[in-house]
């Protein structure tokens, strides 16, 4: 499966504008803290720190962990605000602009004369209902992304979209340091609204995967949906870009501090975030995958990519 929607452009510039001072005051605050060396999350997984000047400092991540620069993923952890940014209110007031729910935030900072390996960014896009854009801090006319060959530099101050599903790197050939804000977000109608109109009427909207907002789930009702079933092996794999076989899992949703979380093979491995009708997602992640208990007790296990459906029914018990 891929990310990239074929009637989506490359770049575009978002209808978001902040001013970029106050930012970059914060930002040189900050540098004076200990920024980690970035090491990309591509289609092949974890790749190594590489040797360029490519550094990275969390304001969101899962737990809140500052040391977590990675972009976070489903599991356990919800999503929280870092320590860094406490002293941060403009920085804070782009996040709280953005009119999607926040996954990571994250400033990476590259160096002057350096470039990051290409690779491609797994499960970023329209169709898995996440998107990861930047906004430009400090830059230079020698700093650009590089998109399926093609060069492009972003003014700063702005909310800028790119398709990071398709081969492409950063380069920064100027002799400032390039900082660029980064967040990512799952999908909502409000944030595509944020693209332009010539943009938004090519896309195709059947393809998008919106993000629907939570439901509370009164402990009363939890209890009703607590099940063991078997659980496809794919299914867990969500950071894998293809479905593949596997074996099933002994798996059963139980209650951690009154709240669901899905155990297999007898370790508590994702929160669930309830939707509604008994369907969740998994936490952490957008609704890419889902998971619904049937009023029958049938468990029913999707994972999709806009249209593309791969989908799972296995029976449980109380």
């Amino acid at each position: 499966m891929t990310g990239t929607m074929t009637a989506a452009p490359a770049v575009t510039a978002l209808d978001l504008r902040f001013d970029v001072e106050p930012l970059a005051a914060e930002v040189r605050r900050l540098r004076e803290r200990a920024w980690k060396a970035q090491r990309p999350y591509g289609q092949d997984g974890l790749m190594s720190t590489t040797a360029a000047d490519w550094t990275i400092l969390s304001l969101r991540s899962p737990g809140g962990d500052p040391a977590r620069t990675d972009p976070g993923g489903a599991g356990l952890a919800k999503f929280a605000d870092t320590p860094h940014l406490a002293a941060c209110p403009a920085l804070g007031a782009v996040m709280a602009a953005v009119p999607a729910p926040l996954r990571a935030v994250r400033l990476m900072a590259l160096g002057p004369g350096a470039e990051s390996p290409e690779h491609r960014d797994s499960k970023i896009g329209l169709p898995y209902g996440t998107l990861r854009l930047h906004v430009p801090i400090t830059t230079n006319p020698g700093a650009v992304v590089v998109i399926e060959g093609v060069e492009y530099h972003w003014e700063p101050g702005r909310l800028w979209y790119g398709d990071f599903s398709r081969p492409h790197l950063v380069r920064n050939s100027g002799d400032e340091a390039r900082i660029h804000l980064v967040l990512d977000m799952l999908v909502t109608p409000e944030l595509l609204g944020l693209f332009p109109d010539d943009v938004r009427d090519r896309l195709p909207i059947g393809d998008v995967l919106f993000a629907r907002p939570p439901v509370p789930l009164p402990e009363r009702e939890l209890g009703a949906l607590r099940r063991s079933f078997m659980l496809p092996a794919a299914f867990r794999e969500w950071s894998e870009d293809e479905v593949s076989s596997g074996a099933d899992l002994p798996a059963r949703i139980v209650a951690v501090d009154g709240e669901p979380v899905l155990e297999v093979a007898g370790e508590p491995t994702f929160g669930l975030v309830h939707l509604g009708a008994g369907e969740f997602r998994l936490r952490g992640w957008s609704e890419e995958r889902t998971l619904h208990i049937a009023s029958d007790g049938r468990v029913r296990m999707w994972v999709r990519a806009g249209r593309r459906l791969t989908c799972w029914e296995r029976p449980s018990e109380p």
